[in-house]
């Protein structure tokens, strides 16, 4: 086990954040912590990390325990930075003791030369442990993880020497995440990791944390990154800390179920104490039958009363319909050159853009950041101009736009006022009406647009968009400044709306639960895949893999060819013969060592499978790790016999 949680709880100003709070994380969890905002995710990594206290209970009960030698590393923003060091100087910061170890086998490689006898003895017998202890944390590899991870990261096309006070916040957060993962904590804490990546940096942060080698808490609202990566979910809901096994989809269904029985649980009892009580009430005054209402009412006292259900909050409801419904061919976009800024910065970002779009299509346009993704969502209806190519839209089409930042709304009315700007005719009860359904309510409906938040900000414009009943939507990031909550209602609405959809965004969960067909623009390409995100990701590896093999037997091929062109070149001295022979000899030698491991390998493995053997951890432990140290030097052995035959 690697930390325990018991009876935590959390005051603020005398009023509960969290209570009585149980949780455990063993070696190699993958946990996600979710919850609403505010409800103390936070505040709980800040108390397993030791940078903020809790409270215990009266009977001072209360602990958060962490196992020894278990090393936690949390990633906050810029965290554990030096500005002023080089890229390359601060990745190899978590490796400090092993360089100094490094520099003392230098060290040692230079005196032992000029030293004889007991002398040379004491330092070679000291460089051998300084050597064996080197390789034994992996020191050799060094320069290796370093660069994988800062590949992974997205910093492949930045030099080592680049100064960390130049990157930008974005980048400084990416870093600050390499170096973490370059320290190996034992109990990794991450906070919304996923910000500031694009999918291709996403994915690979996905596969290296499966193969991580410890324990992982992640705090995250990328559902999709819950699913790749947790079997483990803590959910934060009034004030309690509850624990599912599983994704998160394998969450959504636990936690419906145990809703589910929670409130019938819940309202069997009220229903048993009901008639308790009113049982009580009319026996206990009369003498014949004042001993079962004492019998009863004892019955209730001992009890153990049902907490109430939480308190049911109403989602959003957002419907999406249309009234024309428009030909096959909805959209053909024809050799467009798309290009942002104007005279000396205008820059093309795609000379020749090519794509169609056919009714009833949920298209998600999908690539790397900076390509021009919202600039395609703006060209083609006309809010930004092309000087070449052709946009062609077909009859009957009325588009319904949900704009990133939500600049079409006017930040200085009030959210009354800037739908009825929209819709003159309707009544200030419709509107409030239309409002209501997405829960703007009550006095934030007198609110200017520009004091409300992002999710408020985004539900108006859903409440426009269902007004305007538009058959085509246009959706830029609709997710962004969503809850989960309202977030599942909006995918819900775009399920079963069957008119168009053309869409971008970085919420995979959402791209692969509605989109039909995945458009990947790149530089100077445009690729369509049917089917949804990982569907397009399936097929995306299919064709690297194919491309990998294809150069694989072309290598394979041409080494084939040098080799047949220097066995023809080579002129056999008497010197060449010799150095044949003893070639020969050492794969005989090889092929003996080789057999040799092979029966090892295979004694060890029966051993293994022995009960008084499995039933002995130590022992067990090490059978496996001489059975690991074996394959490994037969690996070494076979690929030496395979140079030398």
């Amino acid at each position: 086990m690697v930390l325990s949680i018991e009876n935590l709880y959390k005051y603020f100003n005398g009023e509960a954040l969290l209570k009585d709070v149980n949780a455990t994380i063993e070696d190699n969890d993958r946990i996600g912590l979710i919850g609403r905002n505010g409800c103390g995710k936070s505040t709980l990594l800040k108390i397993i990390t030791g940078m903020e206290n809790f409270d215990k209970t009266n009977d001072g009960k209360g602990s958060v325990n962490i196992s020894n030698n278990i090393t936690v590393g949390f990633l906050q923003q810029n965290s554990g930075l030096d500005n002023m060091c080089t890229i390359g100087e601060e990745m190899k910061k978590p490796f400090a003791d092993l360089l100094e170890i490094l520099e003392k086998m230098k060290d040692y490689e230079q005196k032992m030369p000029l030293v004889k006898g007991e002398e040379f003895d004491k330092l070679s017998s000291e460089y051998a442990e300084l050597c064996s202890y080197y390789e034994a944390r992996d020191g050799y590899n060094i320069n290796v993880k370093i660069n994988t991870v800062l590949n992974g990261m997205g910093f492949g096309d930045k030099g080592r020497d680049r100064i960390i006070h130049s990157l930008s916040g974005g980048e400084k957060t990416r870093l600050a995440m390499a170096k973490l993962l370059l320290e190996e904590p034992k109990l990794l804490i991450l906070d919304e990791p996923t910000n500031h990546l694009d999918f291709e940096t996403l994915m690979w942060l996905e596969d290296y944390l499966k193969a991580y080698k410890g324990a992982i808490l992640i705090v995250s609202h990328d559902r999709y990154f819950l699913n790749k990566l947790c079997n483990k979910i803590w959910e934060i809901s009034s004030k309690k800390l509850t624990t599912y096994r599983g994704d998160y989809s394998a969450f959504l269904v636990q936690k419906e179920m145990n809703t589910a029985r929670h409130i019938k649980e819940y309202e069997a009892q009220q229903k048993e104490i009901a008639k308790l009580e009113d049982y009580i009430a009319r026996n206990k005054v009369r003498a014949s039958t004042a001993v079962q209402a004492k019998s009863r009412q004892n019955q209730l006292d001992k009890m153990e009363i049902i907490e109430k259900p939480e308190t049911y909050e109403k989602p959003p409801k957002i419907k999406l319909e249309y009234d024309i419904v428009p030909p096959k061919e909805v959209l053909n976009v024809t050799d467009c050159e798309l290009a942002v800024g104007e005279g000396e910065k205008r820059k093309v970002l795609i000379e020749n853009l090519n794509f169609n779009v056919r009714r009833g299509e949920k298209v998600a346009i999908v690539g790397p950041n900076g390509i021009g993704k919202t600039s395609i969502l703006k060209m083609i209806q006309g809010i930004i101009p092309h000087e070449k190519g052709r946009v062609n839209w077909t009859n009957n089409i009325k588009i319904a736009y949900f704009e990133q930042e939500n600049t079409t709304l006017n930040i200085h009315n009030t959210v009354m006022e800037e739908l009825h700007r929209r819709f003159p005719r309707m009544s200030e009860l419709e509107i409030r009406k239309t409002l209501g359904s997405v829960l703007l309510t009550g006095e934030n409906v007198f609110k200017p647009v520009g004091v409300i938040s992002g999710g408020e900000r985004a539900k108006l414009c859903f409440a426009v968009m269902m007004l305007q009943r538009g058959n085509v939507l246009v959706l830029d990031e609709p997710t962004n400044h969503l809850d989960l909550a309202t977030k599942e209602v909006l995918e819900e609405a775009l399920l079963e709306y069957d008119g168009t959809i053309i869409l971008v965004s970085h919420d995979r969960y959402l791209l692969n639960k509605i989109s039909s067909r995945i458009v990947e623009v790149g530089v100077n390409s445009v690729n369509s895949y049917d089917g949804n995100f990982d569907n397009y990701l399936d097929k995306k590896k299919a064709v690297a893999d194919a491309e990998n093999a294809i150069k694989q037997a072309e290598k394979e091929e041409q080494e084939k060819q040098n080799k047949a062109e220097t066995k023809q070149k080579q002129y056999r001295t008497k010197e060449q013969r010799a150095q044949d022979a003893k070639r020969k000899l050492m794969v005989k030698e090889l092929e003996k060592e080789i057999e040799q491991l092979e029966q090892e390998i295979l004694n060890l493995e029966e051993e293994i499978s022995l009960p008084e053997i499995a039933s002995d951890y130590e022992l067990m432990n090490e059978k496996c790790l001489k059975l690991e140290e074996c394959k490994n030097t037969l690996n070494e052995k076979m690929d030496l016999w395979a140079e030398l035959g």
